[in-house]
């Protein structure tokens, strides 16, 4: 074990419950099976491992910090979505003004904006705000003679902040689950040991007799499944061995 990455599991954390579930479903299928090779396999096994793949499910993703992280996406995407309609109506002020400010919505950074905020990627949309609100400022004279109001400028700086904010919340939930996770490494470390009990004795029952049945103890092709499954991008909350 690598002191520096003290996981025995040649995965990322968040994979592992799954994997775990997954081989479950094979595992009770073929519980009789392996009670006849070892008594050791009893049902009191089976919801151990049940357990364990909770215990670990609750480490990665606490259904308290999923909610936060929900919410704050909510309003992240809020927040964008009113971005995009303020966008549009700067576009309009900066074409009524272009004859004075000879600036298009694209140099202005309204383009770029809109982009963003319609494709909801956080760091595109900061860093075009951060220039809309710098070129507002400095044509603030003739944008306003065109109908901009100190209360939209005031929004467009209100919506740097507020982002902003949202992003360094959403951030410092998921560096302190990375802590968590690495200091309570005993319980996936633990799972992982389970898992590869049961895919020890899987191989030795089914390698010859049934290969179909055989590679679901695989834990590469366990771990193949768990990608295949994925709709989304996973955490890097671990390194791969």
């Amino acid at each position: 074990m690598n002191v520096n990455n003290p996981r025995s599991y040649g995965c990322k954390d968040e994979e592992l419950p799954m994997i775990g579930s997954l081989l479950l479903l094979s595992f009770k299928r073929d519980i009789a099976e392996f009670k006849l090779y070892s008594p050791k396999f009893s049902n009191e096994y089976v919801s151990g491992i049940e357990a364990t793949i909770i215990s670990a499910n609750e480490l990665i993703e606490p259904k308290s910090e999923t909610l936060a992280k929900t919410l704050i996406t909510d309003q992240l995407h809020a927040g964008m979505d009113a971005l995009y309609i303020s966008g549009k109506n700067l576009k309009g002020y900066l074409d009524l003004g272009y004859s004075e400010l000879k600036i298009s919505a694209a140099e202005f950074g309204v383009t770029a904006l809109s982009e963003a905020c319609h494709a909801k990627d956080l760091e595109a949309v900061v860093k075009s705000l951060n220039l809309v609100n710098i070129n507002i400022n400095t044509h603030k004279t003739v944008l306003m003679k065109q109908g901009l109001t100190e209360e939209a400028i005031a929004a467009f700086k209100a919506s740097a902040a507020s982002l902003t904010n949202l992003k360094t919340q959403q951030y410092g939930i998921l560096t302190n689950r990375k802590n968590i996770v690495q200091n309570n490494l005993g319980v996936l470390n633990g799972l992982y040991a389970q898992i590869t009990e049961i895919t020890n004795i899987g191989k030795i029952l089914y390698k010859d007799s049934n290969p179909t049945k055989y590679k679901e103890y695989l834990f590469t092709e366990l771990k193949k499944q768990v990608h295949m499954t994925s709709k989304t991008p996973a955490n890097d909350t671990a390194a791969v061995k």
